[in-house]
């Protein structure tokens, strides 16, 4: 198969890419947390890149901000439980509408939607805290369809709720309700009736968001449940292979990165992860190394050049560089703790959390720690846990309430 073939495969089935340079999804174009975003700064000022805007208002919650032509979609909690999806003017922030879906989640640990909305031929699809799948117009916040994952598929609550940032693959829509009959399940984009469910495998669903990737002539849906990271069959459902992975209170929150036929896995609290090798045919893994230096409990992990990127929890957090194909350890540091993770154009934008709020930019280099800009994060509220986003030269940081986008693309 040419280089790159599974890249243009992977766009091609889920048609996501609707303007050049958009981000239409959860961390990226592809779901891998490196956007295609180049000429950025790789400097900043001493207080942080420049602010282009900042929206106010947009309510609790996770979300991160998604930006299709011209428009930046994103969710939030207002009022007592009512979640709402907010539609903002790329060019100067302004709110252009404002679309109640339903209630959301009143968990302690974090209220509000934690789901980041996908877009696909003009319609946004989210998952709320309490897991209800919706299918909106974009234009008029018409909900088209709704389908409550614990009523269809017997989804059991999990302890801090759902998480899931829904993926669209061609005619369908996947997600994880979990449990013995419905451990993945395929819905028709248009309707929402039921295409495929994946039995065969009773384990809960997770804070994890899954991916397709190509592994040689097998396409595989990869994700981490509750205890299990897993390789299904995107057209059929069908469970291809499954390796046990307990981590504590059953916090998956890292999609899986694929690359040479290499799975890299992580959980938190210590217990870190490893790579699984896969079989030609696609139908087996066997374990090819661990580590427990880089324990990503939700902050994602990133691949650049054959190098996984990515922070720790245990003990307050690190960030930390490992080769992905043995597992050694090229670098960490603490000078850098805990935060949401993403890359671009041979650079990595760290967002500390929880309550830090400090964006940091690192250089990806395997040879050793050198960050080159930093700026703390003022307004908004709460704590510091939405993913990072970039387009257009644009880095949008959501703290609570608070969208704000930062010009980092070079004069």
């Amino acid at each position: 198969m040419k280089p790159f073939l599974p890249f243009i495969l992977f766009v091609s089935l889920t048609g996501l890419f609707a303007f050049a340079a958009d981000s239409p999804q959860f961390r990226g174009p592809d779901r891998t947390g490196v956007f295609p975003e180049t000429n950025l700064l790789q400097t900043w000022p001493e207080d942080g890149p420049p602010i282009s805007w900042t929206t106010q208002g947009i309510g609790a919650g996770f979300s991160s901000a998604i930006v299709v032509g011209g428009k930046i979609y994103i969710t939030g909690m207002l009022g007592k439980d009512e979640g709402h999806l907010f539609v903002i003017n790329e060019t100067d922030g302004a709110l252009i509408n404002t679309f109640p879906y339903g209630p959301e989640t009143l968990n302690d640990q974090a209220q509000g939607p934690r789901s980041t909305p996908t877009w696909d031929d003009g319609k946004l699809y989210f998952l709320s805290g309490l897991g209800v799948i919706c299918c909106m117009e974009a234009a008029s916040g018409k909900i088209l369809w709704s389908v409550d994952m614990v009523e269809r598929f017997g989804a059991r609550k999990i302890l801090w709720d759902y998480a899931e940032s829904l993926l669209i693959d061609g005619e369908r829509v996947l997600c994880t309700p979990g449990g013995p009959d419905a451990l993945t399940a395929a819905l028709d984009k248009h309707t929402g009736e039921t295409v495929w469910t994946t039995g065969g495998l009773d384990d809960t669903t997770s804070y994890c968001s899954p991916i397709i990737v190509q592994h040689k002539d097998s396409r595989l849906l990869l994700n981490a449940t509750g205890s299990t990271i897993i390789g299904v069959d995107p057209d059929s459902g069908v469970l291809r292979w499954s390796f046990y992975h307990k981590a504590n209170y059953d916090i998956h929150g890292v999609t899986p990165v694929y690359h040479n036929g290499l799975v890299y896995y992580t959980a938190g609290d210590g217990i870190g992860g490893g790579a699984l090798e896969i079989g030609d045919n696609g139908d087996s893994v066997t374990s090819k190394w661990t580590d427990t230096s880089l324990d990503s409990l939700h902050s994602g992990v990133v691949l650049i050049d054959g190098y996984l990127y990515g922070t720790g929890y245990k003990s307050g957090g690190k960030l930390v560089c490992l080769e992905m194909a043995t597992g050694r350890v090229a670098w960490e540091t603490r000078d850098i703790r805990e935060g949401a993770l993403i890359a671009a154009d041979s650079m990595l934008y760290i967002y500390e959390g929880p309550r830090k709020g400090v964006l940091n930019l690192v250089k990806a280099s395997p040879d050793g720690f050198e960050r080159t800009g930093g700026v703390s994060i003022s307004q908004g509220t709460g704590k510091h846990w939405a993913h990072p986003t970039l387009a257009k030269g644009r880095l949008y940081i959501r703290h609570g309430d608070a969208l704000i986008a930062y010009d980092v693309k070079r004069p």
